[in-house]
Parts: structure tokens; C-alpha cells; sequence
């Protein structure tokens, strides 16, 4: 990299954090395909990113913006369907089940599934399932 170029640089972005910045910016965006500006020259594109930004053929107010929008993580959700959500979950959460689409229907007797077991029928034990079992 050319001293001159940097210099040049620090005139137009007052931080050299920021220029570095801008620069890796630029820089990836070449890579990505967008055209340069200037003349290639035989130069690596953190170069080519510093020569447009010295020369001023970008709009650094857009290439800020680029940045910033590339290191954001977190997303906007649209409020309309964030009230909607809302909506719904109070739903689910005043119905008796909690779960979409499910509702509870009418109370089971639970006495009249329970299985009869005849009075006079055994009790069955463990030896009667697992046979005999010799303990040493």
C-alpha cells in the first residue's frame, strides 16, 4: 500500500479506524463482484478500495451504510405481525389445552375405562414371570 494513498485518505475519513473500516468494506465488496471505479493497476483490492476512496469516486455516506447493514444481526420484525403473534398466544394460553387447534372436548369418567379384574383371580407374582430365580 501506498503511504500516499492512506494520507489521502485521512483527509476524506477523519479516523483511520473508520477508514480501515470503510476500506475492508470496499474491499469485499470488489471481491463480490461490484465494479471498481478506478484502474485496476495491477493492485489488490484493499489498494483499489483506498485509490477510490482517496479519489472520491465512491459515495462514503453509502459505503457506511453497507457496513453497518452487513455487521447488523439483529432483524426487524414487522409489528403488524408481532400483534398478530401476540394474538395468538393469548389465545392459546386462555384455551384449555395450550395447544393450537386442540381443544379438551368433553371430561372422561375415568371408572368406566378402568379394566374389571375378576374377584377370584389370582395375584400374580414375580416368580410366576420371571421363573424361579437361585440367589447364591
Amino acid at each position: 500500500m501506498a503511504r500516499v494513498t492512506v494520507e489521502d485518505c485521512v483527509e476524506k475519513v477523519s479516523s483511520r479506524f473508520q477508514l480501515v473500516l470503510l476500506a475492508a468494506q470496499r474491499s469485499r465488496e470488489i471481491l463480490a463482484g461490484s465494479p471498481i471505479t478506478v484502474e485496476k493497476d495491477n493492485d489488490k483490492n484493499p489498494v483499489i478500495a483506498l485509490r477510490e476512496i482517496a479519489d472520491e469516486t465512491l459515495d462514503l455516506e453509502e459505503l457506511t451504510d453497507a457496513l453497518v447493514a452487513s455487521q447488523q444481526r439483529h432483524v426487524d420484525f414487522d409489528i403488524l405481525e408481532e400483534e398478530s403473534d401476540e394474538d395468538e398466544v393469548v389465545e392459546l394460553l386462555e384455551s384449555e389445552s395450550h395447544v393450537e387447534g386442540v381443544s379438551l372436548g368433553e371430561p372422561v369418567d375415568e371408572t368406566v375405562n378402568q379394566i374389571e379384574i375378576p374377584s377370584d383371580s389370582k395375584k400374580m407374582r414375580f416368580e410366576d414371570v420371571a421363573g424361579s430365580v437361585d440367589i447364591d
